[in-house]
């Protein structure tokens, strides 16, 4: 395959630098393999738009060509695989032209994916086409609130995609050729052929681990609904009953100072992948922040099980404490929210190292159990709620 080769005047304007800067940045060195007036690489356009970066960030020129020697700026080779439609810019105004979307709209969908504003006035072919999607899937009757919705969802979770790729092939990738003393250019041709590699194969994988999990959450919602217990008008409202457990490393602030973090960090590794791996069919984990592990799930009763088997079954230290708690949530942008969750999360602050707390609604809902019992601690105050609420300790019943 013949890789395109620009001007010195076309590699300028995709820079948005002059030619004279450009011919002067080669010449001293600071983009290395370009002579200046001859042919430039997509390779090095991509590596130039780096150095206008950080000459925009106030750094000098000697700086930016020793950091290049070191590699640290092999990044901008890899840029060139994603390549530059400068040549089919569109504005805003184009873009609802040809989809047929109001220009308002398209900004809300632009917004709701987490793209900066500023690139609608700046829109590539393969933007527009994404656009058409969008304005096919509105024509097809989805409901305008639920497709925004998705859209923060897929934005939430495919910037995080995005950043833990870039993050781990710097640490992983990067950083040790950089110890290697592996030369600047070496290095980005290296990290520009492994990523080149590995670029096409991100895409099926998440389509293929999409897939399995769509499969799997439209079996459990056909399965709840079935077996939910909605109030009324609970659908309309976007409102869900389910079971909330919070769980956490009980003194791990202590344990951090303790061991260090490195070794906090590997707990909390081994921890919320415990939780993942050992959790009901219909629970899933919602987020994690810190060494705490939001799950929600539909049966209650498996839900209570997982967490005293967990807790009883894990023998690390620090550890785990789980408030489990049962009631209807606002469901939002693939997140639960709502006075319940608020609840949930203040029931596990209550638990000792090793222990299950759960609410009276929990009990109400498994009171017929017969392999758990509910030793009652009384009536207690929770953070932020007028009402004290009844709590309980969930343990295997005695035999």
């Amino acid at each position: 395959m013949t890789l395109p080769t620009f001007t010195l005047t076309e590699a300028a304007e995709r820079v948005g630098v002059s030619p004279s800067t450009l011919r002067r940045w080669a010449h001293s060195g600071v983009i290395p393999e370009v002579n200046g007036a001859g042919e430039w690489t997509a390779a090095a356009v991509a590596h130039a738009r780096i150095v206008a970066r950080l000459r925009e960030r106030g750094h000098r020129l000697e700086e930016i060509r020793e950091a290049g020697r070191q590699g640290r700026l092999a990044y901008g080779y890899i840029e060139s695989i994603f390549g530059q439609d400068q040549d089919a810019e569109r504005t805003l105004s184009d873009a609802a032209a040809d989809t047929g979307l109001e220009p308002a709209l398209i900004e809300r969908f632009w917004n709701s994916i987490g793209l900066a504003p500023a690139s609608l006035e700046s829109l590539s072919d393969e933007d527009l086409e994404a656009l058409r999607y969008v304005a096919s899937v509105l024509d097809s009757g989805f409901p305008l609130v639920a497709f925004l919705q998705l859209c923060r969802v897929y934005g939430l979770a495919l910037s995080q995609i995005a950043d833990a790729e870039v993050r781990l092939f710097h640490l992983y990738v990067h950083e040790p050729l950089m110890r290697e003393d592996v030369p600047g250019l070496q290095m980005a041709e290296e990290m520009e052929g492994l990523a080149r590699d590995l670029l096409p194969l991100a895409s099926p994988l998440m389509d293929y681990v999409h897939r399995r999990f769509l499969q799997h959450f439209v079996a459990q919602d056909v399965v709840g609904h079935m077996e939910d217990e909605l109030e009324e008008g609970d659908i309309d409202s976007g409102r869900l009953r389910v079971a909330i457990a919070f769980a956490d490393l009980a003194g791990f602030t202590r344990f951090t100072e303790e061991e260090g973090e490195e070794e906090a960090l590997s707990s909390v590794e081994r921890f919320v992948e415990g939780v993942t791996n050992t959790l009901p069919d219909d629970a899933r984990v919602v987020k994690t922040i810190g060494d705490e592990v939001m799950v929600v799930g539909n049966d209650v009763q498996a839900l209570v099980d997982w967490a005293v088997g967990f807790v009883g079954l894990f023998e690390e230290r620090p550890e785990p404490r789980i408030g489990v708690h049962v009631g209807t949530t606002l469901y939002r942008d693939g997140d639960y929210f709502g006075r319940e969750i608020n609840l949930a999360s203040r029931v596990v602050a209550r638990a000792r190292g090793g222990e299950v707390l759960v609410s009276d609604s929990v009990v109400e809902a498994v009171r017929g159990s017969s392999h758990l019992s509910f030793a009652e601690i009384g009536q207690v105050k929770l953070k932020g709620f007028d009402e004290p609420r009844q709590l309980c300790r969930a343990v295997p019943r005695e035999t």
